[in-house]
């Protein structure tokens, strides 16, 4: 979120007939997120004007495992996976469509914001195709999907990865649009999908890849069955999905790692990143067997909660901050006071924008649905406009306005 976001777990997981909620994810979540923030500190190479050098030489410290950080991506995806179909049981499409937005776009908006008003006022060298960025690019990221609209530019780079996950959750919409979710239903998602990812790989058909995502598919398809072995125990169906996904994963590590190997600016060792990946993998499958389930506490349910503002503000702002103090200051000072900053900004954007704003906006989405199907069902106004208007009054507990 993602990098990715995800939510769900808690009381309202419970009442729809779902274990309690997985602390350990929460956890997880912020340590990737903590992974790529370094990964863009102190790994990335392909801005040496944002140390004055070759950060490898400068921090060697943290550049030298920091340079797989760029791995913890993988992690929110599998957690992703995991997730979504958790916090997509039980309900109907039009309740996952509100659940996705609340938990998307409060955050993402303010953060784009912010971010846009630092890159317009300093307009950082290093950022891609800078002599052309517009306002309107501001305008078009409001909507997330300018990965899928021709000629509009990331306002920061690390938004790739909520169109990856946007076009996964419109992939589970139409799951769940379908009919309640069933344990059946579900593995059957998973093997088309398996199979429209690999036919997408060899096809040529952009079509089929922008649906598909061969890419990602296998990260997000064995957090789903990982999902399932949580809820409802494990069996050799459901290995099967992970070990099939698992193997096709490792394949395509093989291109992905060749990307970051030209960013790092130097060779990664495939057989680490391979061990990462994998890693990933076994920590994930010790959550959904309950391995992990001695790990819990409301600190670490406040900890994930930083994970999506926290990816969302870190890179360009982050960058320009070490463009301009690191001739200053003691570079590992710098980097552990920037991460620390990132973090208190993370807390108050979730504190002050996302969480007031996720609760009115899911008050006036179900109440906007509802409304809708009122007037589908022929009712009279008068007696829908008033259920709306109830509707819309303020939640007894707006921390649930996220689940």
């Amino acid at each position: 979120m993602r990098l990715g976001p995800a939510a769900g777990g808690g009381r309202a997981a419970e009442k729809r007939g779902a274990k309690p909620r997985l602390y350990v994810l929460d956890g997880l979540r912020l340590l990737a997120a903590l992974a790529v923030v370094f990964w863009h500190y102190t790994g990335y190479q392909r801005h040496p004007a944002m140390w004055g050098g070759d950060s490898s030489r400068i921090v060697p410290e943290f550049s030298s495992w920091a340079a797989y950080g760029w791995s913890g991506v993988e992690l929110f995806f599998l957690i992703s996976g995991f997730v979504i179909c958790m916090s997509a049981w039980g309900r109907t499409v039009g309740e996952f469509f509100v659940s996705r937005v609340v938990r998307l776009f409060p955050a993402y908006w303010v953060c784009l914001l912010i971010t846009s008003a630092v890159v317009l006022t300093t307009r950082p060298t290093w950022m891609w195709n800078i002599d052309r960025f517009h306002y309107t690019d501001v305008l078009t990221n409001l909507t997330m999907l300018q990965n899928g609209v021709g000629g509009a530019m990331d306002i920061d780079p690390v938004y790739w990865t909520l169109w990856i996950e946007l076009r996964f959750y419109v992939l589970f919409a139409v799951l769940v649009a379908l009919g309640q979710l069933t344990y059946r239903r579900v593995v059957m998602f998973c093997a088309v999908w398996t199979l429209g990812a690999v036919a997408a790989a060899v096809s040529g058909w952009a079509v089929l890849d922008l649906v598909f995502d061969p890419e990602y598919a296998p990260l997000f398809i064995a957090g789903i069955a990982m999902y399932l072995i949580h809820r409802f125990g494990p069996d050799l169906l459901l290995w099967g999905v992970v070990g099939l996904n698992w193997l096709l994963a490792q394949h395509r590590m093989l291109q992905i790692v060749s990307g970051y190997q030209t960013d790092a600016g130097h060779r990664l060792s495939f057989t680490l990143c391979f061990g990462i990946v994998s890693a990933s993998f076994l920590v994930m499958i010790a959550a959904a067997l309950g391995r992990l389930d001695r790990i819990r506490g409301r600190w670490i349910v406040a900890a994930g909660a930083l994970t999506y503002p926290l990816y969302l503000l870190h890179e360009e702002i982050g960058w320009l901050v070490i463009s301009e103090l690191h001739t200053r200051m003691n570079p590992y000072l710098l980097v552990l006071s920037l991460v620390g900053v990132m973090l208190l900004a993370s807390w108050l954007v979730h504190r002050l924008v996302e969480r007031p704003l996720a609760g009115v906006l899911k008050r006036r989405l179900t109440a906007a649905l509802e409304r809708a199907r009122r007037i589908d069902a022929g009712e009279p106004e008068q007696i829908w406009s008033k259920a709306a208007a109830l509707t819309c009054e303020p939640a007894a507990d707006p921390r649930g306005a996220g689940s």
